[in-house]
């Protein structure tokens, strides 16, 4: 995918991080993920953009990028779709290093968590046993190649984007842009930028909870399903959750031990309350960046989310 390179030095030129109707080139704001937000830019519009400034210099963007690729190149030989993919590295004089993650833009109907509102019940576990043997994907090839190379993901259900009949019916994975990788045990994206989003003095305690948990769990294959079926209270299809337990069971590798309602509900609790505090920490960063310190606050947060 080329992408108009120029046109995201004006982007982020002239961006609004606070007020986007305001940004000197146009824009519409798709969505955001936990440390990102997601634009259609227009000039642009065959892509969504993943904006990331997180970076403190050039050097830092370049080491990202290269992990990012091999990320997706490794994701791809195990079997993954993903989409058409290109990255920009964006500098403004004065502000963080920004790297632009462009995605092929894939019909918004066809995502994962839209379909799951949308379907019957016997669709939805069809598209849930599709999801599975997807991942399931990941954790053969780790039974291969572990400790020497090993692959993560983050499979919940709004990361998946399934094709048009036409297209052959099949599933493309769209988060890529957190790469989990290890090698010979050691994981090789460095969280610290995750980080920065949030005040300097409460860190410790997102680098406690988020290294130490978030990261880790999504190399478990059992914690990863638990993950997606608690997806569903967000999604608000409760209703399908033990269904779903039954097929992730069927999908678990030999010696895993089975999932229960209990352990997702469990797991959809402590979710909730992590992610619940690391926007809290963010909107307060936000607060003393801009009305206490009349400073940029380079970071777009999202209002309410439904947990």
């Amino acid at each position: 995918m080329k992408i108009d390179h120029e046109l995201l030095q004006r982007f982020e030129k002239g961006l609004n991080p606070q007020q986007i109707e305001k940004s000197g080139v146009s824009a519409e704001l798709l969505g955001y993920g936990e440390i990102s937000a997601i634009f259609r830019i227009q000039g642009e519009d065959r892509a969504a953009f993943k904006r990331m400034p997180l970076f403190s210099d050039r050097v830092a963007a370049e080491k990202y990028v290269a992990l990012y690729r091999e990320y997706c190149r490794l994701l791809e030989a195990v079997g993954l779709n993903l989409p058409d993919t290109e990255t920009a590295i964006v500098h403004v004089p004065g502000r963080p290093v920004v790297v632009y993650i462009a995605q092929e833009r894939l019909p918004a109907d066809r995502f994962g968590h839209q379909l799951l509102r949308a379907l019957d019940e016997k669709s939805c576990f069809q598209l849930v046993e599709q999801v599975a043997g997807e991942i399931a994907k990941v954790w053969q090839y780790n039974d291969t190649s572990a400790p020497g190379v090993e692959l993560a993901l983050d499979g919940q259900i709004s990361n998946w984007v399934r094709q048009e009949k036409g297209k052959g019916g099949g599933l493309v994975y769209i988060d890529t842009s957190t790469p989990l990788l290890r090698l010979r045990g050691v994981e090789q994206m460095d969280p610290e930028p995750l980080l920065k989003s949030a005040p300097a003095f409460l860190r410790w305690i997102l680098r406690w909870l988020f290294v130490d948990d978030v990261m880790n769990r999504y190399y478990d294959h059992r914690q990863v399903l638990i993950d997606i079926a608690a997806n569903f209270y967000k999604e608000q299809r409760p209703e399908l959750i033990p269904g779903a337990v039954d097929i992730f069971n069927r999908k678990l590798l030999v010696g895993q031990k089975s999932l229960t309602t209990t352990d997702v509900e469990k797991y959809y609790r402590e979710d909730k309350m992590i992610w619940r505090l690391f926007l809290g920490f963010r909107r307060v960063d936000r607060f003393l960046t801009t009305k206490l310190l009349r400073r940029r606050y380079e970071f777009i947060l999202p209002g309410k989310i439904e947990r």
